[in-house]
């Protein structure tokens, strides 16, 4: 059973955020997905019932003092690898391993992953607390959260791979190391990237023409990269890897201020749009309800994220913390992907919009990682409010 002194520790507000974000998925939903299926409640059924089953989990989540991580942390980790290797496995769907057919759904152990190596970063910074600043213990973090995002890179799965870096970073930030390696850190990666790009602009006639076959220095086919550098200029390829955002970037401008209207985008309503109940369900708000209503989501999101880091300062234990900061990091850089692609000034990788998007495994894990959240917040060392 649950304490009740934890229950009055519990940060209200940041349910209701939640719940108000849960409740819109439905709304824009049930007009993304009305000429998807032949049943125009398909879809939004099937997501209430995932949004069901991720509150049974966020509560059973709760019933486990978070602290008691620490003392099997090493077998999360061993089973997260088996996972991530088993998967490698499987017969490719969509020319990639990513997913274990379970019968009734698909389940894809990468997302899974990003709460089990939160749970395990975070008690591999925590038995090093004030020891960040030796090079041992920074190479072995690297090589702790690195395993793992190789094997999901080796899917293929870039994008989620990328959610691992920013988990990484941040919770690096709050465990302990230092600014200045951090700051040589980042700038080492700019560079890299900058140069990949500097060597293909002149490499490929500015983009225009990428072989299948790349410098061996890049560890992408061409097809792969075409996807993540189209959005530099998406009329290269308007016919295929360029399709999906010019639609998408049509969609959130003929929006305009106030947008067309509940159920009136004729991007998303013609089928224009592709994907738009999944990973270019933020395309969906902007043209139905405009900038007003981009922006009031994304301050909902704002919100939510900054309960989640009031939470993180006032965990009793830097255990908490980092816990509540690399969900808070995995939702943050989901979040910033996923508007940034829609608007064209992000590549596209295949993350979907935390809580907004369709998806069973998806919305299972983000309520798995709202419980840990508020696993924390129930027994911090005191109250927000």
């Amino acid at each position: 059973m649950i304490e009740k002194r934890y229950l009055k520790n519990i940060d209200w507000i940041f349910v209701a955020m939640v719940a108000a974000l849960l409740v819109i998925n439905l709304v824009v939903l049930k007009s993304a997905s009305t000429n998807v299926s032949s049943d125009s409640f398909y879809y939004v059924k099937r997501q209430f019932l995932w949004i069901c089953l991720g509150l049974v989990a966020l509560v059973a989540v709760l019933f486990f003092d978070y602290q008691y991580f620490a003392r099997i942390s090493f077998l999360i980790y061993g089973f997260n690898l088996l996972l991530l290797v088993g998967v490698l496995f499987m017969p490719a769907q969509k020319g990639a391993h990513r997913w274990y057919d379970l019968g009734f759904m698909d389940f894809q152990p990468s997302e899974l992953a990003k709460i089990l190596m939160i749970i395990c970063f975070a008690c591999f910074l925590a038995k090093r607390e004030h020891e960040m600043g030796e090079w041992k213990n920074i190479l072995a973090a690297f090589a702790f959260m690195g395993l793992p995002m190789l094997l999901i890179f080796a899917e293929p799965d870039l994008g989620t791979s990328l959610v691992f870096v920013a988990i990484l970073f941040a919770m690096l930030w709050v465990g302990g190391l230092p600014p200045k390696i951090m700051l040589w850190f980042i700038l080492i990666i700019l560079f890299v990237v900058l140069f990949i790009f500097f060597v293909l602009f002149f490499y490929t006639d500015g983009y225009q023409h990428l072989p299948e076959e790349l410098p061996w220095f890049i560890p992408l086919k061409g097809y792969q990269l075409t996807r993540l550098i189209i959005f530099i200029n998406p009329e290269m390829d308007p016919l295929d890897a360029g399709y999906h955002m010019i639609q998408s970037e049509i969609a959130i401008g003929s929006g305009g201020f106030w947008g067309k209207g509940y159920g009136k985008g004729s991007q998303v309503q013609g089928n224009f749009l592709p994907e738009h109940h999944t990973d270019f369900i933020f395309s969906v708000g902007g043209e139905e309800f405009g900038f007003v209503g981009s922006f009031l989501l994304l301050a909902l999101y704002f919100g939510i994220l900054g309960r989640a880091v009031m939470i993180a300062y006032r965990a009793k234990d830097l255990l908490g913390s980092l816990i509540v900061i690399g969900v808070a990091a995995m939702f943050g850089f989901q979040i910033f992907i996923n508007a940034g692609m829609t608007i064209g000034i992000m590549p596209i990788t295949g993350l979907p919009m935390p809580f907004l998007s369709y998806g069973g495994s998806s919305m299972l894990i983000n309520m798995l990682a709202l419980g840990l959240v508020l696993n924390v917040n129930m027994r911090s060392a005191q109250r927000l409010f």
